[in-house]
């Protein structure tokens, strides 16, 4: 089973876990199309869609390299109708691109709020809203949120209330969009990770080298999330779903190879239930 010939919309895929998504799928021989912001060159931040299109192509697959702030309806229209005219459908729908800011309510400036939710919240919905109709006509549609399960704990909102909301919005758009679309065979699911993530974010705003240490590889996404996309959508809706629990139900037994650095403890990442219990040995 594979990816060869379907075509992916992932948005945030210049860098990072998106990227990564599109990387796995791209060795199957798959189409992707890089939906995000960064064209130019970001002096702190590695990649744009041009330099994502060239990886992809690269790797074995086709590249359709769009520049969308998912915060614009008609960037977001515009460039889901480009992808399915130029690949002649879409099968699956990654929401990837994400606003961060870790501040607590009386520090988070109300643009910094608004920016988060238009992004992540918004974002997520709107995507997936223009998308239906070209996932209808595929064989096996999925759309995949890089989002949290919905945890309903005070501990995930009381440090940085604004971008708990911003994220759990986007697992809400889970929530709903899996009913409303089961009827149509379209698969609606949440993926996370149970560590850090070797990414930007996690060097720039979390926790610089030392975290980055402690973290592990974007691929470990990028498998997980090519595996969810492998499982027939009709009966497989509504989850949320930790990477490397997906990847062990596959099989995986040795999680190593997605370790930054080996011997460095693994850093938990957010919003991860006491109850999800990592697999045997996924941790050591």
């Amino acid at each position: 089973m594979s990816l060869s010939g379907k075509t992916l919309f992932i948005t945030g895929a210049s860098r990072g876990i998106g990227l990564a998504i599109g990387l796995r799928a791209a060795r199957d021989g798959a189409n992707v199309a890089i939906a995000a912001k960064t064209a130019e060159a970001h002096p702190k931040l590695e990649g744009t869609i041009f330099t994502a299109a060239e990886a992809i192509e690269r790797a074995g697959g086709r590249a359709l390299p769009l520049t969308v702030d998912v915060r614009d309806e008609e960037a977001v229209k515009t460039a889901l109708d480009e992808t399915a005219k130029e690949f002649g459908g879409i099968d699956i729908v990654v929401n990837n691109a994400s606003a961060i800011s870790l501040s607590n309510t009386p520090r988070t400036e109300m643009k910094r709020f608004d920016l988060m939710h238009q992004i992540n919240t918004r974002g997520t919905y709107m995507v997936s809203k223009y998308a239906i109709p070209h996932l209808e006509r595929a064989e096996n549609p999925h759309i995949l949120m890089l989002s949290p399960p919905l945890d309903m704990a005070e501990k995930w909102f009381a440090p940085h209330l604004a971008y708990s909301m911003a994220k759990f919005g986007m697992s809400l758009c889970v929530l709903g969009l899996a009913g409303e679309l089961r009827g149509r065979g379209i698969a609606v699911n949440a993926l996370w990770p149970r560590t850090t993530i070797a990414t930007a974010a996690v060097q720039n705003l979390l926790g610089g080298d030392a975290l980055m240490q402690a973290s592990r590889t974007p691929e470990i996404m990028a498998d997980a999330a090519h595996a969810v996309f492998l499982r027939e959508a009709k009966g497989f809706t509504g989850h949320f779903l930790i990477d490397d629990t997906v990847l062990s139900e596959e099989g995986v037994t040795d999680f190593s190879k997605y370790r930054v650095t080996a011997g460095v403890p693994l850093a938990p990442d957010f919003f991860v239930p006491d109850t999800s219990v990592a697999p045997p040995g996924a941790l050591d």
